[in-house]
């Protein structure tokens, strides 16, 4: 049984199968074809709120030809008590398929190895894994030639990533940017910097130590294709809002942050934003923001996840 609960999950080959089936379901969208989940039903168990994570994947699922279920987690009895493990065996006998957002990484691994149905990880406080995949994507499709290779597209290209570099978001890019190829540089706070936890990840996974991490902001945007950031105030960590805000603050993407990258480099965030915090209203408006282009395409790159899940082939 195969699951997506890590970047690492998929082989560099299957990744590029994966972004080749996106494109193609993005452009024919509206005559879709690809029924893979017809009748299935496929439950989202949230233990977190979501705009882009929800909507994308209850359309994605019905567009695939299956039905979505909702499932909050306050709802279930997993809110009240009952095992992880036992969930993941009852829902098996119900649905063909998890998705899960929840606060502890090994809740995901749990249901997966105690269920017989995939589970996808539709982020953690460890790893947002879909989201990477749509960063991805949404820079191949600007760097990779038509029809050309997307996943060969990001390989030696460098994203620097601001603010809080321990959270969930910077450790699936340091992941993520092992598996693309590409480079990774980190500026944060000192107090704030990757845990050892993504550098056991990374081993694990056969890596080297892949990522540069400077307290200089400018150090990282320096030859940055991508500047990335994300808030500093993550889900679970309101009572810490003040202090986090006053320590990151020099790690805002400001318009001059964002000039010291390369003449051509793109601004993204994996939303929502917070202007005036991690980033300035005026990057978020600029020409080279595609903020919006990436979360358009976390419908189109969840949708190829899901059939890849399902199917042996993942490209018509």
């Amino acid at each position: 049984m195969k699951h997506f609960l890590k970047e690492t999950d998929f082989t560099p080959q299957e990744v590029a199968e994966v972004f080749a089936l996106a494109r193609k379901l993005k452009a024919e969208r509206g005559q879709e074809t690809l029924d893979v989940l017809k009748h299935q039903t496929w439950a989202l168990i949230f233990s977190k709120s979501s705009t882009r994570t929800r909507v994308s994947f209850e359309v994605g699922v019905h567009e695939l030809g299956g039905n979505p279920l909702f499932l909050n987690k306050n709802d279930i009895q997993l809110g009240r008590g009952e095992s992880v493990e036992d969930t993941a065996k009852v829902l098996s006998r119900f649905v063909h398929g998890l998705i899960v957002r929840t606060y502890e990484h090994a809740e995901v691994d749990r249901l997966a190895a105690s269920g017989t149905i995939p589970v996808i990880n539709a982020l953690t406080d460890f790893l947002h894994p879909c989201q990477i995949y749509t960063d991805a994507f949404t820079m191949a499709e600007r760097w990779a030639p038509k029809g050309g290779d997307m996943f060969a597209s990001l390989k030696g290209r460098k994203i620097a990533f601001l603010g809080d570099t321990a959270c969930n978001m910077a450790n699936s890019w340091i992941l993520g940017a092992a598996l693309f190829g590409m480079k990774i540089s980190l500026s944060g706070p000192k107090g704030f910097e990757p845990g050892p936890e993504i550098d056991a990840l990374l081993k694990q996974e056969g890596f080297e130590k892949n990522y540069h991490y400077t307290t200089d902001a400018f150090e990282a945007v320096k030859d940055a294709d991508v500047v990335y950031t994300d808030v500093w105030v993550s889900m679970g960590k309101e009572e810490e809002t003040k202090q986090r805000i006053a320590l990151m603050s020099p790690y805002a993407v400001t318009p001059e942050l964002f000039a010291a990258a390369k003449a051509d480099a793109l601004f993204m965030h994996c939303l929502p934003a917070h202007p005036g915090e991690e980033v300035s209203q005026g990057v978020l408006d600029n020409p080279r923001s595609i903020i919006f282009d990436q979360a358009e395409n976390r419908l189109h790159v969840q949708k190829a996840i899901m059939a890849s899940l399902v199917s042996e082939k993942t490209c018509a």
